[in-house]
């Protein structure tokens, strides 16, 4: 696998860890949310329709009485039309619920038992309302006391359906609790595999390129020291790997002329006469490492170009997970907005309880007026004992309405309370997702610091390549030299002296050392040198330029330069 399909390896594991990242904690609060609002949305206006109702047939209860024991007809016919208006009010209520806020199995058979009951209790009051308008108010009033039995299972059908939307209410409430736990861990979970595998491949990707760099580079400086014994060995077939093969073809290339070198300055040491040939045979081998060194820096500049693309690809890589950090950074927003919600919902519970102080308030100046009129039938004696006993009566249900209000006041506050710790639990959520989007950041800090080494390695790679193309500048300079010695013969001696004193500095392999040979004999006469064999390269070597009319003038030093 090259470097390059590495970095699109690691930055498409990052892009699809951050992604489903996101998405998934999307899907989290959107069921978190819609647990946690079903308080809002089912529950509470579920209260408001069963205490409209409820409110409604206990003041159906007072109006019945009163119906019975006034005498003014006026009056009566105002109350008469009052429990037909709150029959129907009761009626509606229940309607609705059917229609609205039904939640399952449960609440409908606990809807069509208070149905049931409030029909019972209607068709009482209508029946009591016949007989007082036949005149049997007496018998009005008796079979009104013997079936308030009806109206007690009418309020208990009430009240057991008031506890079970409460019931509904801690179970959604549950449900976002445990969604919220699950999300958290779930977040946390994948947001940890996904830091931990990138960063598990961005630091192998580095280590290996760091240690094939590091190879290439001891080659370098093994050879810029003149050691060419290193066995260089390539296991990658990427862009590092043709790097460490080029330096190998190029050590092998060094380790054959430097050895063919020796051999040529042997022979010119010990046979002075044939040095115009041996020089010619140098030269041709000189400008095989011309040749050899101009496709090396060919290759560099390759790679070089590919290096500097993995380096933009990186900062691509950078900016990307920028824009996922961004996204994340939505997501808080998102949360932000559902603890906002839940504040709504907390404003209606406590309206909700207003409503209710209210009810509790009428039940208690209800129950004042009872108790005034009681005294007033007392006052009057044996002609006001009915109004008594409906005074009574009246008072015992404001009393018991008082109750109930204050009951439903108590649960509306701990819906209120619980309502509260859903806010808290989002808040929770709003700081967890802060985590992620810190997370997220951390990732973009790695993703830039892998960007930054492969601007490093750019750098260093294009060293590399400056050193190579000095060592091609150098080469042809020794070629030239080279040249020029072919027409100093007279000073051949010495120089090939100095010669082999340089090439000594390079290291060979035992192997690597060829025999002298015999230089072949000029002839006296020959108008040009003849040609040497070329040193085995990967082209074709350039052709070797004929050596100048020896110029007697130079002197032995003039014009060479380090090999």
């Amino acid at each position: 696998m090259t470097i390059a399909q590495r970095m699109y390896l690691l930055i498409a594991s990052a892009l699809v860890g951050l992604v489903g990242l996101a998405g998934l904690g999307v899907y989290q609060m959107d069921h978190v949310f819609t647990a946690a609002n079903f308080g809002s949305v089912n529950t509470v206006p579920s209260l408001v329709a069963l205490n409209e109702a409820y409110s409604s047939a206990l003041i159906v209860r007072v109006r019945g009485w009163q119906y019975i024991i006034s005498k003014d007809d006026a009056r009566k016919a105002e109350f008469k039309k009052q429990i037909g208006d709150l029959n129907g009010t009761i009626l509606k209520a229940i309607d609705k619920y059917e229609k609205e806020y039904l939640a399952d199995a449960k609440d409908k058979a606990l809807l069509t038992e208070e149905r049931t009951a409030t029909n019972e209790y209607i068709a009482l009051t209508e029946k009591v309302i016949g007989m007082v308008d036949e005149g049997k108010n007496d018998e009005a009033a008796d079979l009104f006391f013997t079936k308030a039995d009806i109206g007690t299972r009418m309020a208990g059908a009430f009240k057991q359906h008031v506890q079970y939307n409460l019931e509904l209410d801690k179970q959604g409430e549950d449900e976002a609790r445990r969604g919220l736990t699950k999300a958290t861990w779930i977040n946390t979970g994948i947001a940890v595999v996904v830091v931990l595998f990138i960063a598990v491949m961005g630091l192998t990707i580095t280590a290996k390129l760091v240690k094939s760099i590091n190879e290439a580079v001891d080659v370098a400086q093994a050879v810029a020291g003149g050691d060419l014994r290193r066995n260089i060995v390539s296991e990658s077939n990427d862009e590092i790997g043709k790097l460490l093969q080029a330096l190998r073809d190029m050590n092998d290339s060094l380790k054959r002329i430097v050895g063919q070198v020796r051999s040529g300055t042997d022979a010119m040491l010990t046979a002075s006469n044939e040095i115009a040939s041996g020089n010619m045979d140098l030269s041709s081998r000189t400008e095989s490492q011309a040749s050899s060194l101009e496709e090396t820096a060919s290759s560099m500049e390759e790679l070089t170009s590919t290096v500097k693309q993995n380096s933009d690809n990186a900062s691509q890589a950078n900016q990307l997970a920028k824009t996922a950090s961004e996204v994340a950074a939505k997501g808080g927003s998102v949360v932000s907005e559902v603890v906002a919600t839940m504040s709504s919902i907390d404003e209606s519970s406590r309206k909700i309880v207003d409503i209710i102080s209210v009810i509790d308030g009428i039940a208690f100046q209800t129950n004042i007026l009872a108790l005034n009129a009681a005294v007033e039938a007392a006052r009057a004696g044996e002609q006001g004992r009915g109004f008594a006993v409906v005074a009574a009566e009246v008072r015992n249900l404001a009393q018991r309405s008082a109750a109930a209000a204050k009951e439903i006041k108590s649960l509306i506050g701990d819906s209120v309370e619980k309502v509260n710790a859903g806010g808290k639990l989002v808040d929770q959520a709003g700081a967890t997702m802060g985590e992620v989007v810190q997370a997220i950041r951390q990732v973009t800090d790695i993703v830039a610091e892998i960007s930054a080494a492969s601007r490093e390695q750019s750098q260093g790679i294009d060293q590399i390549n400056q050193a190579v193309i000095e060592m091609d500048n150098a080469t042809q300079q020794n070629a030239a030299l080279v040249e020029q010695a072919a027409a100093a013969a007279g000073a051949m001696h010495d120089q090939a002296a100095q010669l082999s004193e340089l090439v000594g500095v390079f290291k060979l392999d035992q192997g690597a050392m060829s025999a002298p040979r015999q230089a072949p004999r000029l002839a006296p006469a020959a108008a040009t040198p003849s040609k040497s064999t070329a040193v085995a390269v990967k082209k074709e070597p350039r052709a070797v330029a004929p050596p100048r009319p020896r110029q007697p003038e130079h002197k032995a030093g003039d014009d060479w330069e380090e090999f």
